[in-house]
């Protein structure tokens, strides 16, 4: 098993949609500061067939120092948790065609997402 970074996953995207790098690594940055900036706001995101983020409030608690044995008074805090869809929980599975249209070989036109297509 590898691990995949962001950078790599961008390139993929530039490859398969025929886009500069740069654009591409941009694409996936606001996709993800997108979902940061929802968690942050309280909201669940909902990816279908992928899965479900959301933030959960543990509760304060009393637990022990390992090291001295002392009680330690734990407080409450808000962690993010993930549930996996359908598609991460089955192997088998093959992930289905994405809805967007094959590339072209023209490109993705970018200039809804960054006003402009100059990069």
């Amino acid at each position: 098993m590898k691990t995949v970074v962001k950078k790599e996953l961008a390139l993929e995207i530039s490859e398969q949609f025929n886009i500069s790098h740069n654009v591409s690594l941009k694409i996936v940055q606001k996709f993800l500061d997108q979902i940061i900036g929802e968690l942050n706001d309280g909201n669940r995101i909902e990816l279908r067939n992928f899965g479900v983020f959301e933030v959960r409030t543990r509760k304060s608690r009393v637990a022990r120092n390992p090291r001295t044995g002392e009680k330690v008074q734990v407080p409450e805090k808000k962690t993010v948790v993930f549930k996996p869809g359908k598609e991460l929980l089955n192997p088998g599975s093959k992930p289905k065609e994405s809805p967007l249209p094959p590339s072209n070989g023209g490109g993705l036109d970018t200039s809804s997402l960054f006003g402009t297509t100059n990069f």
